[in-house]
């Protein structure tokens, strides 16, 4: 009888550990470790979690800026059968509140600082374990350190599932509330196989990591890939461009994934021009277009940019677009890799063949999450009969086969890559006592592609500053997430049906940015 290969997230790393286990594996803040050293770490771990009741099916949750406690957990869980569920750390107490009631997550792993946010909400939270990742100890709080320390790691491990969950990633919803996308760890593994079929990941790459890791692209662009492969992971908590500048020819870094406003930035840093950028073969770019400026910039450095298509539902690839592409087919998102389907479909679900006809990009194959965590109709909504996921995304194939984005049938903002929801921001926002009623549309940015703008009507007799709006908005929702510019409107536009007309707002707001 012919065995099938556990490609489950913790047997691969384990091994890899096993093929290289002298081999430098992640390095973070100065210290590096090998391979053997980080699969005993996150065996040990998993020993840790197994004598805290943590068994097959538990959700262990991470909160936190970029650290290796994040990967240790996320393969401990997965060497246990659980599920890992990735925290955004620039989220507010009650937002958080509601993903991990939701998740029921089991035991949860935070950093230094963000225990306080998390105390906070304690007395609302289903969790059994708190972890506490550096900083001291206060009340009801373990050490993560300790724990690894104590146990010695697990002995035998049944071989996983390849079609169970692995993670929940909560995406904002349209409706405001979060949805759990649940990727399984055949999800994981076929995006990595097609990543390795559109970029060429050597085992001698050095990959700079420094998007956040709750975000999809952060996590499963380069990163878990060039693991795979057996290449080194150099980590930083967070992004800083001169940080960033500082790390490519001090570590040999090849390869690097972020988003536009990112290799902007750094682009923009004083050092830019004396650092020596030659290790770089390869910048992976996601998240928005990158302007053509841009690629031509880091072209003159002898550095490629390579851009993709890709959302948390599907892993994330969707399509990808290679260097010798990125000038001929400026503004696309490239084609499908090989294991992935993509077409484009009409308002009643007929596929488009003719090509640069606009419709919804539908995609099908391996890389499609299992659905939505507690949400069997929206999984019904996004996935249909036949396996097809409707990304709620407008765009075109042109004669080449080259996707194209042309706008957002869910009306979502992508600020610096981040995910933005117009009416999770309007719920928030509806609640001022000025406000009758608001729209929040997307505008465009220099630095973040977009940012967001709220269109108001006013109650009568009621006055609003942007910085009024800003303070209440923060109060229930993460900066990122706020206005950065205010529109005053006597009412808002809509159709016959009650719909705000979002497209008549864009032009409205764009004609006051001009005149």
């Amino acid at each position: 009888m012919r065995s099938t290969p556990d490609i489950t997230l913790g047997s691969w790393l384990a091994k890899r550990a096993q093929a290289t286990p002298e081999a430098r594996a992640l390095t973070f803040e100065g210290s590096t470790i090998t391979f053997g050293e980080f699969a005993q770490r996150i065996d040990r771990f998993a020993a840790g979690l197994r004598a805290r009741g943590v068994s097959n099916g538990d959700r262990v949750g991470y909160l936190g800026l970029n650290h290796p406690a994040f990967f240790e957990t996320m393969f401990a869980a997965a060497r246990l059968g659980a599920i890992f569920v990735p925290l955004n750390f620039r989220l507010t107490g009650p937002e958080l509140s509601f993903i991990i009631n939701d998740a029921g997550v089991h035991t949860l792993v935070v950093d230094a600082d963000h225990r306080g946010l998390i105390d906070s909400v304690r007395s609302d939270l289903p969790v059994r374990a708190y972890l506490a990742v550096e900083g001291a100890l206060t009340d009801g709080w373990r050490s993560f350190e300790e724990m690894v320390g104590a146990h010695e790691p697990i002995e035998l491990v049944e071989p996983g599932d390849p079609g169970g969950v692995a993670l929940i990633m909560y995406t904002s919803g349209t409706t405001g509330r979060p949805k759990g996308a649940m990727l399984t760890h055949g999800n994981l593994w076929w995006n990595n196989t097609n990543v390795l079929h559109m970029m060429d990941v050597l085992a001698t790459d050095v990959s700079l990591v420094v998007a956040p890791l709750f975000h999809i692209g952060g996590l499963n662009v380069n990163t878990l890939v060039t693991w795979q492969k057996g290449g080194e992971v150099v980590l930083l908590r967070s992004f800083d461009p001169g940080a960033c500048l500082e790390a490519i020819p001090r570590y040999g870094v090849s390869s690097m994934f972020g988003v536009p406003a990112m290799f902007l930035f750094m682009s923009q840093h004083p050092a830019f021009d004396t650092t020596d950028l030659t290790s770089l073969r390869m910048l992976i770019c996601g998240g928005a277009p990158v302007p053509e400026p841009l690629i031509k910039l880091y072209n003159g450095r002898g550095i490629p940019i390579q851009q993709g298509y890709g959302l948390t539902e599907t892993s994330p690839a969707v399509s990808f677009l290679g260097p010798e592409y990125s000038l001929a087919k400026l503004g696309s998102a490239g084609r499908p890799p090989m294991f992935v389907e993509v077409r484009i479909v009409d308002a009643e679900g007929d596929v488009i063949e003719e090509p640069d006809i606009r419709g919804e990009i539908c995609t099908r194959g391996p890389h499609i999450m299992k659905g939505y965590w507690n949400r069997p109709d929206a999984t019904r909504d996004a996935i249909d009969e036949k396996g097809w996921f409707h990304t709620g995304d407008v765009g075109y194939l042109d004669a080449d086969g080259f996707l194209f984005i042309a706008d957002r049938v869910k009306d979502m903002v992508i600020s610096g890559g981040e995910n933005i929801y117009p009416a999770e921001v309007e719920s928030a926002l509806y609640e001022h006592p000025a406000i009758a009623e608001v729209a929040v549309i997307g505008v465009p940015d220099d630095r973040w592609g977009e940012a967001v703008a709220a269109v108001v009507a006013l109650k009568p007799g009621a006055s609003l500053t942007l910085d009024e709006l800003r303070d209440f908005g923060g109060r229930s929702l993460a900066r990122y997430k706020l206005p950065s510019h205010l529109h005053i409107v006597e009412v808002l536009p809509r159709n016959p049906a009650g719909k705000v007309l979002k497209y008549e707002l864009r032009e409205h707001v764009k004609r006051s940015r001009t005149s």
